[in-house]
């Protein structure tokens, strides 16, 4: 199942997108892995726990993560996460969101995302993070629409199952049942990643951008004739963009169920650039 946060206007043929992965390509961290603090002062994960996501961060943001890295991922957050009350996670969310992620937002992201809407284009965020952290992120960015990771709830805490993961191949597929259902034209639309774990999706537009790019994405980006982009400027989103206000923390709050489920699982990654112009 998508997580869509709709924009409320019919489908016109000829429409274009631009597609944005969140982690290190819209934000300067890992949206997940920057709550382990919160989640460690709410009594979810403990002080190993806490340890480990630090060091994963580190390697995060100098490396990358491979396939089996990935998978490695998601079966160790289904295991931590089972049990852990789900409006315990919306509130920690909540309240820390603010904190946690207006000051890490890319500078050169926002202006891209700006520029896009400008040309009249719809901006989509598609991550691989759970979607109650990537839609409040998304509603901070003025995004029109979110895909990302579901988590499985019931009876008020997390089963321990995902209910669709959105990662790899999984991207390119969301991209393409949304231009289907909105009437983009994905040979005029744009991409923008920093992972190879997004070559599928970047490949599924006509204009993909690598944006501080693992070795192995920029590897191919320079194989595939890709431009490669560096955002190096994290900003204050309301700072910069005044009109860009953030949503209210009752808002946040209602959107946050599964982020600490996919915090935990990055704890894996520790195994393992120029704005374009715009047509």
């Amino acid at each position: 199942m998508l997580v869509l946060v709709e924009n409320h206007l019919a489908p016109r043929a000829g429409r274009t997108a631009a597609f944005f992965d969140l982690d290190k390509t819209v934000i300067a961290k890992s949206s997940t892995l920057a709550f382990s603090r919160s989640f460690y002062q709410g009594g979810l994960i403990n002080r190993r726990a806490v340890l480990r996501t630090a060091y994963a961060q580190f390697v995060y943001l100098v490396g990358g993560a491979d396939h089996d890295q990935m998978e490695g991922m998601r079966k160790y957050l289904s295991e931590l996460c089972r049990g852990w009350n789900v409006q315990q996670v919306r509130e920690i969310v909540a309240e820390t969101l603010h904190d946690l992620i207006d000051p890490i937002i890319y500078d050169e992201a926002a202006s891209l995302i700006e520029e896009h809407h400008l040309a009249g284009r719809d901006v989509v965020i598609v991550s691989a993070s759970g979607a109650e952290v990537v839609e409040p992120i998304g509603e901070m960015l003025g995004a029109d629409h979110v895909v990302a990771t579901r988590m499985v709830a019931k009876d008020g805490a997390y089963t321990g199952e995902i209910e669709h993961y959105v990662y790899g191949p999984a991207k390119a597929e969301a991209i393409a049942g949304l231009a289907e259902s909105e009437g983009y034209d994905l040979e005029r639309s744009f991409a923008y990643s920093d992972s190879v774990t997004d070559i599928p999706m970047l490949a599924a537009v006509g204009h993909p951008y690598a944006v501080n790019p693992d070795r192995a994405l920029r590897r191919e980006a320079i194989a595939r004739e890709w431009p490669v982009l560096t955002f190096s400027r994290p900003v204050r989103l309301h700072q910069r963009v005044p009109t860009l206000s953030l949503p209210p923390r009752p808002v946040l709050a209602a959107a946050a169920i599964g982020a600490a489920a996919a915090t935990a699982g990055l704890v894996w990654y520790a195994s393992r650039r120029r704005r374009p112009a715009m047509s």
